[in-house]
């Protein structure tokens, strides 16, 4: 039956003036391929080994009707294009544009983090002073001991990360080893690292930008500590029955998952042994940087606010992303020089790259901020792909799903 598959003969081609150019996976991290489309016929047309630049410009150099290509950011598929194709318009797409934005906004929060956690805080202990003066009754004395929330930094045993140990050590060494004068190549051999890994490390501007994602990740609990926390200071220290009031509250968590918040802070079972001191959590806690992303690609005025009034950095990077997406719902390519001027014009590092990496893709960019034409339809096809490769149970090699490809419905 497999021989007679492969056996069946292939739909030519034919004249392609729309094409669209994707990658997908054989084996992810191992193999990859490349599937063609015909975005004006809506049908996969080819599908290329690799995701290399010289099969796509061996097949476009054997198809010069070509007029447009869309494709995603990689480097590979703008070479092949330029090279097999030199007369087609080449057009970025627009989702990966816009996710582009959203990479370079969250080094930009993670970056400036620091300075949202100073405000909350300054903010918590402005509101906990004007609490002090209030006629309110007076709280049993806690035991000595403090109670710090976990923060991402520590394991469930207490102890350090051995991520944020060793992400802290190297940004430590790199940095002193800067100061002293060494070059990032005698940094690279000393360290045994990547030179791409000890260039982020040393053009970093603090160690948060680096433990940012391992620390700021959301949690399911994050709407529901201040309610825990308030019935562990009142001496509620029943697990189940916690977790069963969260359940009723809408948490969909499970009961481990509050467990492995508390298990630190357990109250004492030998005599003697000091119980840890709970206190109340902020009433408003610090954003996690995540959080700060999403908000500022969507705009909750009410949200971003006060970020924007404490951090005129995060102020400029809110702005410059709402005038991209403005450039992007309305199409107006013609506005991306102006758009990028402004954008160095601010101390926004993480966004001055981003720019680069659009400058040496101008025109693709360009294009994909005007027409209507964009990788939509190549993204359906990428997935119909995924599903006939697991029908195949492993069985299929590519020439045999390049049939399927091709043939299935």
């Amino acid at each position: 039956m497999l021989d007679l598959l492969r056996s069946v003969p292939q739909q030519p081609a034919g004249q392609v003036r729309y094409l669209g150019v994707d990658d997908f996976a054989l084996r992810r991290g191992d193999s990859y391929a490349t599937i063609l489309v015909d975005l004006e016929a809506r049908r996969a047309i080819d599908v290329l080994p690799g995701r290399d630049a010289e099969p796509l410009a061996v097949w476009l150099r054997q198809h010069p009707e070509v007029e447009v290509i869309c494709r995603d950011r990689a480097g590979a598929y703008a070479e092949g294009a330029r090279n097999g194709a030199p007369q087609a318009l080449q057009v970025a797409d627009a989702w990966h544009l816009w996710r582009n934005i959203a990479e370079a906004l969250e080094k930009t929060v993670g970056s400036h983090h620091g300075c949202i956690r100073e405000a909350f805080a300054e903010s918590l202990a402005t509101a906990e002073k004007t609490a002090e003066t209030a006629v309110t009754p007076k709280l049993p004395e806690a035991v000595d001991v403090p109670f710090v929330p976990p923060d991402g930094t520590l394991d469930l045993l207490g102890r350090p990360r051995r991520l944020v140990a060793r992400t802290a050590e190297r940004y430590a060494a790199v940095q002193k080893w800067l100061a002293e004068g060494k070059s990032l190549g005698a940094i690279r051999r000393t360290l045994r690292l990547g030179h791409s890994t000890v260039r982020r490390f040393a053009r970093a501007g603090s160690l948060d930008e680096f433990l940012v994602k391992a620390t700021g990740r959301l949690s399911v609990l994050d709407e529901h500590k201040a309610y825990l926390h308030a019935h562990w200071l009142d001496g509620r220290h029943d697990i189940p029955q916690l977790h069963r009031e969260l359940r009723e509250r809408g948490f969909t968590g499970s009961v481990q998952c509050v467990r492995r918040y508390f298990r630190s802070f357990k109250p004492p079972r030998q005599p003697g042994r000091k119980q840890q001191r709970v206190s109340r959590p902020p009433s408003r806690p610090a954003p996690k940087p995540r959080r700060v992303v999403r908000w500022i690609l969507t705009l909750p005025a009410a949200e971003l606010k006060e970020i924007r009034a404490v951090c005129p950095h995060l102020d400029a990077a809110a702005r410059h992303v709402h005038d991209f997406a403005e450039m992007l719902h309305h199409l107006r390519g013609d506005h991306l020089p102006d758009w990028m001027d402004r954008v160095l014009a601010d101390d926004l590092p993480a966004l001055h790259s981003l720019v680069n990496g659009l400058r040496r893709d101008f025109d693709g960019v360009t294009a994909g901020l005007s027409p209507p034409w964009s990788s939509g339809q190549v993204e359906g096809h990428v997935t119909r792909v995924k599903l006939l490769k697991r029908m195949g149970y492993g069985r299929a090699n590519l020439d045999l799903l390049l049939q399927r490809v091709l043939l299935a419905p």
